[in-house]
């Protein structure tokens, strides 16, 4: 039964073209990696075809289960069975689909662990490689821009990015080719030029814990992986790491990095031209104000710290520890709070406040889905933290770290693109060949 079922299979695929072959295979995951920066429907339709290919073209040799990829599976079926405790069932219900990657692309995975695992650093060489393209897609759309309207602003944060892709994801995904590129032993002209093209378009979007990330891990790659003299490598580290603090300091004493929450609304100019002076929020006001009012003004630290203030309140008042409130439902008691602490909900800005997530993965997951959706998401980021430093793979311990950050300052799970390419880094580094694993086919 289960061979004619296999052949029934492979006769489908040959019938349409697409013959089962590791190089086919290689390419589904790579076009999964390239369309994170189109539309969300491009990047789905990749995912469909990855994941029905894997069911249709698998072999029982290949399959081989990974305790490692059940905790993503295990968070998704949480967010399923959070329907029957949410707030919001609706919203709920709508936020699956997003999610679903987090169960379907484990699971194409188990189909072909042993194929994948062969063939790590080929997919990553060829997404890096076409990382360079979009990087060069979006100058030139840029200068298209400035000299269309003259605004210098073209060229960074969100305004280099599309309205598809806002600058903190779009850096996130240029941070690994970068990082590949950084850890290719013998470089060629193209690999430094690959990495020139990245390391500037990362500077130009200015997310500052990408770019921090990325300056402390060059450090450590010059100084623990890079195959140069000792005193370079002391060099170049130090180099790299007062660049970095020079960084930190830029952006706390100027404006050269971009507001994340900015003023330029229309709530903020009537109040500048009723001569209504703007209030910054400062950290130790978001955390213990009781009111504000509606020229207070949160940049991203501020209204992080306000963010966590208000989930400690919710937990005090609701004690909402064992379940939270439901995939994605948290977002209505953030609008509650946002009344009795009344944040201004004037228009543009009640986007920007009063409807925002947590903006931390931990909290969120908290929230959302209580104590255990907090454990499930530790658990993926120790685990692939520790095999990280185990194998001592520079690119896995990179997005190691990059994700740990990152989870502080992003509810990156649950954005479509976040979580599409954590999971398929995180499946991509984690999967290893089991010791008796035999003769790959296709």
């Amino acid at each position: 039964m289960t061979d004619n079922y296999k052949s029934t299979n492979v006769f489908l695929l040959r019938r349409i073209g697409l013959a089962p072959s590791k190089r086919l295979l290689t390419f589904l995951i790579s076009a999964i990696f390239i369309t994170l920066p189109f539309g969300y429907a491009y990047n789905s339709v990749a995912i469909v075809l990855f994941v029905g290919y894997s069911f249709l073209s698998y072999k029982k040799q290949n399959i081989s289960v990974s305790y490692v990829l059940l905790a993503p599976i295990a968070l998704y079926m949480l967010m399923v069975a959070s329907i029957a405790w949410s707030i919001d069932v609706p919203l709920t219900v709508k936020a699956l689909s997003k999610e679903a990657a987090l169960f379907f692309i484990p699971i194409a995975f188990f189909f072909n662990r042993k194929v994948i695992s062969i063939s790590r650093r080929g997919i990553l060489k060829g997404f890096s490689i076409v990382m360079c393209f979009f990087a060069f897609f979006y100058f030139l759309r840029a200068m298209y821009r400035y000299f269309e309207g003259g605004n210098i602003g073209v060229f960074f944060y969100n305004e280099l990015s599309t309205p598809i892709v806002s600058a903190v994801y779009l850096s996130a995904i240029f941070a690994i080719a970068y990082y590949y590129f950084l850890s290719v032993k013998n470089k060629r002209f193209f690999d430094y030029l690959g990495l020139v093209i990245m390391m500037v378009m990362i500077g130009l979007l200015m997310a500052k814990v990408t770019i921090a990330v990325s300056v402390l891990l060059t450090a450590v790659y010059i100084s623990f992986f890079a195959s140069v003299p000792k005193k370079t490598r002391i060099a170049g580290a130090a180099i790299f790491v007062v660049l970095g603090m020079s960084l930190v300091y830029i952006s706390r004493t100027t404006t050269l990095f971009p507001a994340e929450y900015t003023t330029n609304i229309p709530e903020m100019e009537k109040l500048a031209e009723e001569k209504i002076k703007l209030n910054k929020v400062t950290p130790h006001e978001a955390w213990s104000k009781q009111a504000f009012s509606e020229n207070d003004y949160f940049n991203g630290t501020a209204f992080r710290i306000y963010q966590a203030r208000i989930f400690g309140e919710l937990v005090q008042e609701e004690g909402k520890i064992v379940t939270g409130y439901g995939l994605n439902a948290s977002i209505k008691k953030i609008e509650e709070k946002s009344k009795e602490h009344n944040v201004f909900e004037g228009g543009v800005l009640n986007q920007r406040y009063a409807r925002q997530n947590y903006h931390n993965q931990y909290i969120e997951a908290f929230s959302d889905l209580g104590i255990l959706g907090l454990l499930l998401v530790l658990v993926m980021v120790l685990i692939n933290l520790k095999k990280s430093l185990s194998d001592k793979d520079f690119v896995h311990m990179a997005f190691a770290f990059l994700m740990i950050a990152l989870f502080l300052t992003e509810s990156f799970l649950w954005r479509q693109r976040g979580v599409v390419l954590f999971i398929l880094l995180y499946c991509l580094f984690n999967i290893k060949l089991p010791e008796k694993s035999g003769k790959i086919t296709l």
